[in-house]
């Protein structure tokens, strides 16, 4: 009879955040396997969800259930025991912390000394912006659209000027009031939906509001959403409109942030805008 096989030598003590698939199994990296196998116990948002991916790995840990509603004597128990335990701290999907559990745990852990080691890996927001095509050079993750029609119209607006690509998760539910309210504030923007990344349906459409519109409408989407918009086209002005865009920024922006907002705005030269503000607040 062959002997059974030892058991793993434990992780040092302290806090680990493992990212784990974001549909396909076969994402998981060797790593993240190797340190969910030489914990002391996990931490999760759902003990199902991670019980079966445990088991799927051919590991059995004792789990704990958490995410930012629990309170903060059962965060501070686990935090205690991370200083004789090595603890992982894993999402239902992807990289905690990036719209999942796990800010305040990381945070508390710090504060106290315990040790934090990043184990990365699968991200929806990174692998829809890699599959969308659009401009990778400057992007922000926004999380979540609000779901009251209100509150989404003022995150678009207070957002619709930034020269990034904006990601943002939704749900299948809310996919078309979002991109009817994105068709609003910023009709001209290219848009990309992303959905069902890494799984058997997987599905990445570009195109404007009102053709996105049309195509969900009659195809109704299922699944977990990456919504991503591209950023700003450049309005180019003649002279005259960029002076009197120059003039109004200098109202409440030094010379150079005046020349950077106009520079987005027009698609002119920020350094020649900013000698122009420059000779504008001279005069």
């Amino acid at each position: 009879m062959s002997e059974a096989a030892p058991d793993p030598e434990p992780l040092s003590p302290g806090l680990y955040i493992v990212a784990t698939p974001i549909g396909n199994l076969g994402d998981i990296t060797l790593r993240a396997i190797e340190t969910l196998r030489r914990c002391e116990g996990v931490a999760c948002e759902d003990t199902r969800v991670t019980g079966k991916l445990l088991k799927h790995l051919g590991i059995s840990k004792p789990m704990w259930r958490y995410d930012d509603h629990s309170e903060s004597r059962d965060r501070g128990r686990l935090v205690d025991s991370m200083r004789t335990r090595a603890v992982a701290l894993v999402s239902d999907a992807g990289m905690p912390l990036v719209s999942d559990p796990g800010y305040r745990l990381v945070n508390d852990a710090r504060a106290e000394g315990i040790a934090v080691t990043v184990v990365p890996g699968a991200s929806a927001a990174i692998a829809g912006l890699a599959v969308s095509g659009l401009p990778n050079d400057r992007f922000l993750f926004a999380g979540f659209l609000p779901s009251k029609d209100k509150a989404r119209r003022e995150v678009l607006e207070e957002l619709a000027g930034i020269d990034a690509t904006l990601i943002f998760y939704e749900t299948a539910p809310r996919l078309l009031k979002s991109l009817a309210q994105i068709g609003k504030t910023m009709p001209d923007r290219e848009i990309a939906v992303a959905r069902e990344l890494t799984k058997l349906h997987e599905e990445c459409r570009r195109g404007l509001s009102a053709g996105l519109i049309a195509w969900f409408e009659a195809h109704p989407p299922k699944g977990e959403i990456v919504l991503l918009l591209g950023p700003p086209v450049p309005v180019h002005s003649d002279d005259a409109d960029i002076d009197a865009l120059l003039w109004e920024a200098l109202e409440t922006n030094k010379p150079s942030q005046a020349a950077a907002q106009v520079a987005r705005n027009t698609g002119a030269d920020r350094k020649a805008l900013y000698a122009r503000a420059l000779e504008m607040r001279r005069e």
